[in-house]
């Protein structure tokens, strides 16, 4: 017997970047500059629960920023909706919202799931008047129809529960009477008013959602135009989204003055843009050979002081660089007084579009915090370049995975780890490190050392480097999971090409998927976004061995 044909698709869809009067609305894709705006309304409509970090915002719109929209009236963020698409078995599934949304990151976007799970709708209640949520909603749902996916999935909340707890009989009977119209709840009225079915009560959903008592309603929209007993069957196509990537493994020398270490930095950088290379990753503590031309040998502390008085010179010669030479440049790290007085490794991260980031050493090691007083940074997010989002891990931060798995969660898909270690055994230390971050967090991760000695200079007396970019271990990679590596203890530039569309196939489709593959029902990271736990001193215990870095 024939099949009936499926529904013709609608000939056009309402551009998400459509204006409406005088220009004064705009719904469209979120970009990584609304982030203030949507943490601040979401702050706004939930006063009774926990609001996104921008962390958790970034990674929303860098893992599906195609399902991440906004409103804007008169270019203030006035409505918020995030989703992402996930397999028909994990959205039917019972769970709850941390689960589902890689603890609120939506790390668990998988482009080869076919139905759009939506996480987060949110629209200023002073609003009045424009259908903001409506509108939301409808691109929601040309999104499904235009990916062919099944339809759109929620839990929505329930927020008069808890006032009507005693007149039903539990959250099920309660749904059944706001479908009936016996009670009035303007969230799932809403929804229902939009063209959502319930499917079943979520116990337990969202714990911090006290006026549901936790409880959340899956609800569904079937998309008319997919066909639902023969499904097309999703693959991610293995594109291609080359990067090149240079890591510079530095000798370090004498030199006369500021202008010939520059020139060496230049040197490298120019090389690395005659190659038409996109990044170039310089060591960790590769300014310590300014302090070659002093008198005599300084001491710890005053080597610290000395180095902290070139960090402005250094930041605008590598921006002015970077843009100059076309290429981002990740200055390996520098020690750096901050405004509080503390002594901090920081990595300047400056692109070629001449903004400058910064990127602090989480975990000093012991040699830096005892013969340095070096003090950890407390933040730790993704770079927004023009190649997509990046992290810098410095040197012994590579060996805590938590880190790492924050810069994956908002969308990292590039490590860079500079590093300066005076053994073989610091070395492989990070090497084999590196190495773990880049199976965990299927990601690219770039090594860059120090080679040669300084005699004149604390912690440079040897040093031992094998630079070299590192990938996952499956089929689309390199056979031993190193695309490219330097000969040992040699000054080297190593460039290679890397396909960051290699990853986002093997997220989806890889022998092995640690991300999707995480039990979010037994465990999670948080991290301490206001600091309450940060200042706890720590044991300045002497550390062994002489005042170098001690391989981290």
């Amino acid at each position: 017997m024939a099949k009936t044909p499926a529904k013709k698709k609608p000939a056009t869809r309402r551009k998400a970047s459509e204006k409406f009067g005088q220009r004064r609305l705009e719904i469209r894709n979120a970009r990584i500059r609304d982030i203030p705006g949507i943490a601040n309304l979401v702050r706004r409509v939930y006063n009774d629960m926990p609001a996104y970090t921008h962390g958790e915002v970034r990674g929303q719109i860098n893992n599906f920023r195609e399902g991440c929209f906004v409103a804007l009236l008169d270019e203030e963020v006035v409505g918020y909706c995030a989703t992402m698409q996930v397999a028909e078995t994990l959205a039917f599934q019972d769970h709850d919202w941390d689960e589902i949304t890689g603890n609120g990151f939506g790390s668990r976007h998988d482009p080869t799931g076919d139905w759009l799970y939506g996480y987060e709708m949110c629209v200023d209640p002073k609003v009045r008047g424009v259908r903001i949520g409506r509108r939301l909603y409808e691109e929601r749902r040309a999104l499904a129809e235009e990916n062919d996916l099944k339809g759109v999935i929620f839990a929505g909340r329930m927020p008069n529960y808890r006032r009507h707890k005693r007149k039903v009989d539990g959250p099920q009977d309660y749904l059944d009477q706001v479908v009936a119209g016996k009670i009035h709840d303007p969230v799932l009225r809403f929804q229902l008013a939009n063209g959502f079915e319930p499917e079943r009560v979520l116990e337990n959903y969202l714990p911090e959602d006290k006026a549901s008592e936790a409880n959340a309603v899956m609800m569904v929209w079937r998309n008319p135009y997919v066909e639902a007993d023969q499904p097309p069957k999703k693959r991610l196509p293995r594109g291609v989204e080359a990067v090149r990537v240079a890591t510079c493994q530095l000798q370090a020398r004498a030199v006369k003055d500021y202008a010939e270490f520059l020139s060496t930095i230049e040197y490298f950088v120019d090389v690395a843009s005659d190659y038409e290379s996109d990044f170039i990753l310089f060591p960790e503590l590769f300014t310590l050979m300014l302090l070659s031309y002093e008198e005599k040998e300084l001491s710890p502390v005053e080597a610290i002081e000395r180095l902290s008085e070139y960090t402005p010179r250094l930041k605008q010669d590598i921006s002015d660089m970077a843009m100059r030479f076309n290429i981002n440049i990740i200055a390996g790290s520098h020690p750096t007084r901050m405004d509080d007085g503390d002594i901090h490794n920081v990595a300047y991260v400056c692109l070629r579009d001449g903004s400058v980031h910064e990127q602090e050493k989480i975990h000093p090691t012991p040699n830096e915090r005892y013969w340095w007083n070096i003090k950890g940074g407390d933040k730790i997010d993704v770079i927004q370049t023009d190649c997509g989002p990046i992290g810098v891990q410095i040197c012994y931060d590579s060996e805590f995975p938590e880190l790492s798995r924050r810069l994956a969660d908002e969308g990292a898909r590039i490590i860079f780890v500079p590093f300066c270690t005076d053994s073989r055994q610091g070395y492989l230390r990070v090497r084999y490190c590196g190495q773990a971050r880049a199976i965990e967090n299927q990601c690219f991760v770039v090594l860059s050392g120090n080679v040669g000695n300084l005699p004149n200079v604390g912690n440079m007396d040897i040093q031992y480097a094998q630079s070299c970019i590192l990938t996952p271990c499956d089929f689309p990679f390199a056979r031993d999971g190193i695309a490219a590596e330097a000969t040992e203890n040699v000054e080297t530039l190593t460039i290679s090409d890397i396909n960051l569309a290699d990853l986002s196939w093997a997220r989806a489709e890889g022998t092995v998927r640690n991300l999707a593959d995480r039990r979010f029902d037994l465990y999670r990271i948080e991290w301490d976004e206001d600091g309450k736990h940060r200042g706890k001193p720590r044991p300045r215990r002497e550390p062994l061995g002489p005042t170098g870095p001690g391989g981290g």
